[in-house]
């Protein structure tokens, strides 16, 4: 009997897509029956794909875990999201170095495709445009991703050389929290048991990552994502700024999120209630005021004095603007 070929080949998709499927789905999904089903993984395993058969309840047929399957199988709706993610995290910075990685990935699934399905892949990728320029990020090296990863799964200690931004290199320990991908950049938050502090750090200034015998047990609090977001708005910077504002967080963060500035409770001594004291740091003061031009909501400056002069200079220009009245030409006789 001729081996029902486009069968086999759907078995075998079934099984790429991850998991154990029990004899009752493939048959069903298959259209024939469980003996039919047995003789297609026989098939499958003449041509030395390892499946491998799961007893139990829930029992059924998987692929090896760990296996690189050729041919791969994917359908329109997964070669697109596929070739749309490389395209995507190459212009966002979600790369490692290996930085041709993405273009050799993405060439290696459209050579495999139908053609027809290339060609119309092909087209919506050339007919893609984006609002914002390709950024130009520090990408990671594969390894320090993968061992930083995989420490903070097994909450294992890391042994890291770091080269801060001032090109100061260090030796140091490091018990890593989570990943956190912001702005095109990499970052591992953790506690650095040297100084006794939680750190984040730039993953692509890991120069080298081994994992150290022993683990330790994350601290209770905020996730790693807010952790990055509250140490990036308390970085060093030229100036510090304090602000009163009388508005809700949600308003607040409209312009200023939780990477650029910090928001508490003030201190009961206003008058009104309602007031936020609104913390950031910045190297530079000129962008600020017309963010709380846009915020429109009432503002006490506390510090520093240099802004209440680009404040009051904002003002006067946004005043004399709107006072401005075109000239009315005067009627031809």
């Amino acid at each position: 009997m001729a081996r029902p070929t486009a069968q086999v080949l759907t078995l075998l998709e079934l099984l790429q897509s991850g998991g154990i499927r029990t004899m009752a789905e493939l048959a069903h999904r298959l259209g024939v029956d469980e003996r039919t089903v047995r003789r297609y993984v026989g098939h499958l395993i003449d041509l030395d794909v390892p499946v491998e058969s799961v007893r139990g309840r829930h029992g059924g047929y998987r692929l090896a875990p760990g296996y690189r399957m050729p041919p791969l199988m994917l359908s329109d709706d997964e070669a697109l999201a596929v070739l749309l993610g490389l395209v995507a995290g190459r212009r966002t910075g979600l790369a490692t170095t290996s930085d041709t990685a993405s273009e050799t990935a993405a060439a290696k699934i459209r050579r495999v495709l139908p053609e027809r399905l290339a060609r119309r892949l092909g087209t919506v990728l050339e007919a893609l445009a984006f609002t914002a320029p390709p950024g130009e990020f520090g990408a990671p090296q594969t390894g320090v991703l993968l061992t930083v990863a995989d420490a903070v799964r097994h909450h294992q200690p890391l042994s890291i050389r770091y080269t801060s931004a001032d090109g100061r290199r260090s030796a140091r320990t490091l018990h890593p929290y989570g990943l956190v991908a912001h702005s095109g950049r990499w970052y591992v938050t953790g506690a650095d048991p040297g100084i006794g502090e939680d750190r984040t750090l730039r993953l692509d200034r890991i120069t080298d990552a081994r994992a150290l015998p022993g683990s330790f047990e994350p601290p209770v609090g905020p996730d790693p994502a807010q952790r990055v977001l509250s140490a990036l708005a308390k970085a060093p910077y030229r100036y510090e700024v304090t602000l009163r504002i009388q508005a809700t967080v949600e308003q607040i963060r409209t312009r200023l999120p939780a990477s650029i500035a910090s928001v508490e409770a003030a201190d009961a001594d206003l008058d009104t209630e309602g007031w936020l004291r609104v913390e950031l740091r910045a190297e530079r003061l000129d962008w600020l005021p017309p963010v709380l031009a846009a915020l429109d909501r009432p503002f006490v400056i506390e510090r520093p004095d240099e802004l209440r002069g680009l404040v009051t200079a904002l003002a006067e220009r946004l005043t004399t603007s709107a006072r401005r009245v075109r000239p009315v030409p005067e009627p031809s006789p």
